[in-house]
């Protein structure tokens, strides 16, 4: 990958990290409870979303690579979430 290319997984994860923080800003502010939940579901609404495309992507390259074996594990992941 070049460094012009973004990666939207990386590009994901950094936004789930200012995500948190501000979970964390609120919390120390003394928010109230049901908009600090919100916000949890929220980042961890996002890390499923991360999770299924990094299995998506991983069941994709096993389906170009023939790995048979592999993408059936990938995919009993792929459908936990």
């Amino acid at each position: 990958m070049t460094q012009k290319t973004q990666d939207p997984i990386l590009t994901q994860l950094k936004r789930i990290c200012g995500q948190l923080d501000g979970v964390t800003k609120m919390y120390d502010d003394e928010r109230a409870c049901i908009d600090i939940v919100r916000q949890i579901v929220a980042v961890r609404s996002s890390l499923g979303r991360v999770a299924r495309d990094l299995l998506t992507n991983e069941a994709t390259s096993c389906r170009k690579d023939d790995r048979t074996e592999d993408l059936d594990a990938v995919l009993k992941e792929i459908f936990r979430y």
